[in-house]
């Protein structure tokens, strides 16, 4: 799509993982400027090896995001299906994705993390920039209802506890500081997007950044947040939508001013599958509230499968990137 630089806006996408990948998937072909500041704070899968064995941050959400904003064509085409690859055989690389091994070694040649992000951006011939929340060493840490705490952001993600316990404060363990450039693209943004995502893992981290909330409260942009399709067992037990959007309150205060919820009814299969695991669609209980509700068919219809070697656990359905980019041009 073709836009003036008059019409061209700022767009900057907040959170990390497969929400962040579908909405950035979406708009990169809107022709505006898009920037996504991603969470990192991930310590599971490929992440806790690279965090580990090679003494970097987690690169996976860095990942999925340039990929999602890659060019689709040509031999790109191709590095984009090559850097979503994961390693299904070899002891040692079993569960890795190529895209983390190749950050991992230009990191290693360049000396610089940072540096390693911006160049593999230009390999894949990004429409659009990503940048990670921070560089601090950081780990999430999570205290529930019962008094419990967990410390790393596997742990919060697939708990070894009842998952319908409520977690009642959240924090980054040692404290991070903020991105120059994401405080910068926060900014001079005309719209703000968070999620979708995992609530508690992938989008409100970047809020515990120093830095961060300060800048979004400060921002005139318009703020939309994507309301999740499922609940999440462990995070959002039982949330309704209403939670989700509260659960923002102590980082951004009463900041949002759009909320996207799907309407279209969500197939049965999928809603016995997701029951197993104590979860269920987010229910629908906003009313007369000061932001924008938009309802409209938001999903995509089609089921994912999970490749073998991965051990964490992923949505089976998700948005519609087309959809969502649909929606979210026309708040702009």
């Amino acid at each position: 799509m073709k836009v003036s630089t008059q019409e061209q806006k700022k767009i900057v996408c907040i959170g990390g993982g497969t929400g962040t990948f579908v909405v950035l998937k979406g708009l990169k072909k809107s022709g505006h400027n898009i920037s996504a500041i991603v969470s990192m704070s991930d310590s599971g899968g490929s992440n806790k090896r690279i965090r580990d064995e090679f003494g970097m941050l987690p690169t996976s959400d860095i990942r999925q995001c340039l990929v999602a904003l890659s060019n689709e064509n040509g031999g790109v085409g191709l590095l984009r299906k090559l850097f979503m690859y994961r390693f299904e055989k070899g002891e040692g690389i079993s569960g890795m994705t190529f895209g983390n091994l190749f950050m991992a070694a230009l990191t290693d040649i360049l000396g610089s993390q940072k540096e390693a992000i911006r160049q593999t951006g230009q390999v894949l011939r990004i429409h659009g920039s990503v940048f990670p929340v921070s560089f601090t060493d950081t780990n999430l840490v999570a205290t529930y209802e019962n008094g419990s705490t967990l410390y790393e952001e596997h742990d919060i993600d697939m708990p070894p506890h009842d998952g319908s316990l409520k977690i009642t404060n959240l924090a980054l363990n040692p404290p991070a500081q903020a991105n120059d450039d994401a405080l910068t693209v926060i900014k001079e943004a005309d719209m703000i997007v968070l999620g979708p995502g995992d609530l508690y893992t992938s989008i409100i981290p970047n809020l515990l950044v120093n830095g961060i909330s300060e800048a979004i409260k400060e921002s005139n942009a318009k703020i939309v947040y994507i309301v999740n399709l499922m609940t999440k067992y462990g995070q959002t037990y039982k949330f309704s939508a209403r939670d989700h959007i509260q659960a923002f309150t102590p980082y951004i205060q009463e900041k949002i001013t759009h909320v996207i919820l799907n309407n279209a009814p969500i197939p049965p299969d999928a809603i016995t599958i997701y029951a197993k695991s104590n979860e269920e669609p987010v229910i629908d209980d906003i009313s007369n509230e000061a932001y924008t509700v938009i309802r409209t068919d938001v999903m995509s219809r089609y089921l994912i499968e999970k490749n073998k070697s991965d051990s964490l656990v992923r949505s089976l359905i998700r948005h519609d990137s087309k959809k969502l980019a649909d929606v979210l041009l026309s708040i702009l």
